[in-house]
C-alpha cells in the first residue's frame, strides 16, 4: 500500500461549526458548509441544519452518517408522535427523542447535535446535545470543531433580549470567525430563524463574509474563472 495514503482503517477527524442563539421571539440556528473527511474537503456545500418537523431543526456535527441516520429516526418517531397528538411536537419532546438516541448508542456513534425551534408553549429554545448523549438547555450552544475558537467571543458578545436581526447577525458573524481559524469549518453559511411567524432560511455565500485575522481575499478562484470564461464547443 502507498504510505502516503496512510492507514484507511483509521479514524478520520471531521470538523464543523454549528451555533444555536435564542433571541426575544425565538431561535436562530447556523452552520459552515464544509464536509471534511480527513485532510481532504469531501463536500463545500452541505446543509447541516435538518429539519425534524415544520417548528424543529437540528444542526449535526461529527460523523455525516452517524448525524443523517439520528435525524432520519427522530423525524420518522416525530411524526408518528403529531398523528397520534392531533397537533406539532414539543421542541422539548424533540431534543429528548435525539438525546435518547444518541445516548443509547454512545459507544458507536459520533455526533454533537444542536436542537433549536419554537413552539406556543414555551416559545424558542436551545438544546444541546453533545457527544455522549446528555442534554443541555441552553441560551446559545456552540459545536463542533470550531467552537474552540468561539467560547470567549459568545461569553462577550451574547445577551439576553437580543431582536432577531442582532441574533443573525451574531450567528453569521460567529462562524465567519470559526472558518478563519478552523481549518475543518469553510464554505458558506446557512442560518435558519424560527419563530411564531414560522421559519426563515438564509444563505450567506463565502465571498460575502467579513475576512478575520489577516485572512486574504479569494482571487481569479475557480469558480471566477468558471462563470467569466466561454469555453468553446468540443468537436465530434
Amino acid at each position: 500500500m502507498d504510505p502516503s495514503l496512510g492507514d484507511l482503517n483509521s479514524a478520520l477527524s471531521t470538523g464543523t461549526t454549528i451555533i444555536g442563539v435564542t433571541y426575544n421571539g425565538g431561535v436562530v440556528l447556523g452552520a459552515d458548509s464544509r464536509t471534511s473527511t480527513g485532510m481532504y474537503v469531501a463536500n463545500r456545500a452541505s446543509d447541516k441544519i435538518t429539519q425534524l418537523t415544520d417548528n424543529v431543526y437540528l444542526c449535526r456535527s461529527g460523523s455525516a452518517a452517524d448525524t443523517q441516520i439520528i435525524s432520519d429516526y427522530v423525524r420518522y418517531y416525530l411524526h408518528q408522535h403529531t398523528i397520534q397528538l392531533g397537533q406539532p411536537a414539543t421542541v422539548k419532546v424533540a431534543a429528548n427523542l435525539v438525546r435518547l438516541l444518541a445516548y443509547n448508542n454512545k459507544n458507536m456513534l459520533q455526533a454533537g447535535l444542536i436542537v433549536g425551534g419554537w413552539d406556543k408553549y414555551e416559545g424558542g429554545k436551545i438544546y444541546g446535545v453533545p457527544l455522549g448523549g446528555t442534554i443541555l438547555e441552553q441560551p446559545f450552544a456552540i459545536g463542533g470543531s470550531g467552537s474552540s475558537y468561539l467560547y470567549g467571543f459568545f461569553d462577550q458578545a451574547w445577551r439576553e433580549g437580543m431582536t432577531q436581526e442582532e441574533a443573525e447577525q451574531l450567528v453569521v458573524k460567529a462562524v465567519s470567525l470559526a472558518i478563519a481559524r478552523d481549518g475543518a469549518s469553510g464554505g458558506v453559511v446557512r442560518t435558519v430563524t424560527i419563530n411564531s411567524e414560522g421559519v426563515a432560511r438564509k444563505f450567506y455565500p463565502g465571498d460575502s463574509l467579513p475576512l478575520w485575522h489577516e485572512e486574504l481575499e479569494a482571487h481569479e478562484s475557480l469558480l471566477d474563472i468558471l462563470s467569466t470564461s466561454n469555453p468553446e464547443p468540443m468537436d465530434s
